[in-house]
């Protein structure tokens, strides 16, 4: 089943599901406001760009080093559309329609976007996914290969996610996101490295769409 071999697609999508439902801020504290900043800031350089093309790295640790997987992705981005490659398997979306491809056995499945706000899309990893959902301080500085990188810990203000706590590097001089790690409660950790990031990168309308004519014999799952 395709719905099985997408389902790393699905993280790089999600962030591991941050969601969208937040609790009151009152009793679980406040955010650092030095954060805010960097957060706020690598979401105005992003919003300002055309179009992005970032190449990443997913590294997959599971509890107690017992799975170690890696992988090599890219992601095209033009507003709210998107296209996310990885491997034998392709997200899609034209912001209305999303196309989950596996050119592995040919497959695609189709499905409406959720339009109410409340699904991660790539372009909110790298906006302001974090304001309404999560706390976040500024743990500091780190020097990596020359770059100097901002250190911020986000916990979840819904403490039933499956994950406790995310950890975002941001290179200060370009502001732009360079890491993300996902800690869930079972001990699997998900690490999100972007080894190149395009601004304003050559990207097209039409690689924001599925064409089955350019994939013969493809077998289409429609869910709209």
């Amino acid at each position: 089943m395709m719905m099985k071999k997408t389902v790393c697609m699905g993280l790089i999508l999600c962030g591991m599901a941050f969601g969208t439902t937040a609790q009151t801020r009152g009793s679980l504290g406040q955010s650092d406001p030095k954060a805010k900043v960097v957060l706020d800031n690598v979401s105005k350089k992003f919003k300002s760009l055309k179009s992005v093309i970032a190449n990443f790295v997913l590294k997959v640790e599971g509890a107690n080093n017992s799975v170690s997987d890696s992988k090599k992705g890219s992601v095209y981005l033009k507003g709210a559309k998107y296209k996310v490659v990885m491997g034998d398997q392709e997200i899609i979306s034209d912001n209305k329609t999303s196309w989950t491809y596996a050119k592995d056995v040919n497959e695609v499945t189709i499905n409406n976007v959720d339009q109410s706000g409340n699904s991660m899309t790539p372009a909110k990893i790298f906006t302001n996914f974090y304001d309404k959902d999560f706390l976040y301080r500024l743990n500091g500085e780190t020097t990596e290969k020359g770059k100097v990188l901002q250190n911020i810990e986000l916990t979840p203000t819904d403490k039933s996610k499956t994950f406790f706590k995310v950890l975002v590097d941001v290179d200060k001089k370009n502001q732009t996101l360079a890491r993300m790690k996902v800690f869930e409660k079972n001990g699997n950790r998900y690490t999100y490295e972007i080894s190149s990031f395009t601004p304003n990168g050559a990207v097209t309308d039409d690689m924001f769409t599925f064409d089955a004519k350019k994939h013969p014999g493809v077998e289409v799952v429609d869910l709209r």
